[in-house]
């Protein structure tokens, strides 16, 4: 389950620099045209975003110790969700932040969000309340905040898309430092040394 998300999310971060066109003349001044700085800037934040994904959910898997058939379901449904980011950030940022295309992206990620929450509480489920990950995830305050943070994002595109945008980098500079909880930490200290 491990490799093949690996795999995936590879490939989505792979077709979304293949958006990013080539600029029509060989000077740093050639990338202003085309749209190029609102499609980098879509590129760099789609990228982080699966940075983060990938990051959290390999921690995960590594503190878990045993997968059923739910779980593989909702690693794909995690998966689907993730698939559709080279698009949003495409069609966002070629139409340089527009108010629909930038309220899909915040949806999009609030579904992926609630995606990798249902994805780890399954997982919780299995391996019971006293595993590694669910001491590790505690009350995953990050986890709870991030699709109210969306909503709002979302909810305040349909007034502002730079508000919409704000809201989805706060999501991600949140996340950005890679959650500690499910870290692998020494021996040592885990045995209290």
């Amino acid at each position: 389950m491990e490799a093949f998300s690996d795999g995936v999310i590879a490939i989505l971060i792979t077709i979304m620099v293949l958006e990013l066109r080539l600029p029509d003349g060989p000077h740093f001044s050639d990338l202003t045209g085309n749209g190029f700085p609102s499609k980098f800037f879509s590129y760099v934040l789609s990228f982080v975003f699966l940075g983060i994904y990938w990051n959290n959910h390999h921690h995960m898997l590594r503190a878990t110790q045993r997968i059923n058939g739910m779980i593989l379901w909702a690693n794909l449904h995690l998966l689907f969700w993730l698939s559709l980011f080279p698009f949003a950030t495409a069609w966002m940022g070629e139409n340089h932040f527009a108010q629909t295309p930038t309220i899909l992206y915040g949806v999009l990620g609030l579904c992926a969000g609630v995606a990798y929450y249902l994805l780890q509480s399954l997982i919780v489920s299995e391996q019971g309340p006293d595993s590694a990950l669910a001491k590790a995830l505690g009350r995953d305050l990050k986890g709870k905040a991030s699709p109210v943070i969306y909503i709002a994002g979302v909810a305040l595109g349909f007034a502002n898309r730079w508000l919409a945008l704000a809201s989805y980098i706060i999501v991600a500079v949140m996340w950005f430092i890679p959650d500690r909880r499910l870290e692998p930490r020494p021996q040592t200290e885990k045995m209290g040394a």
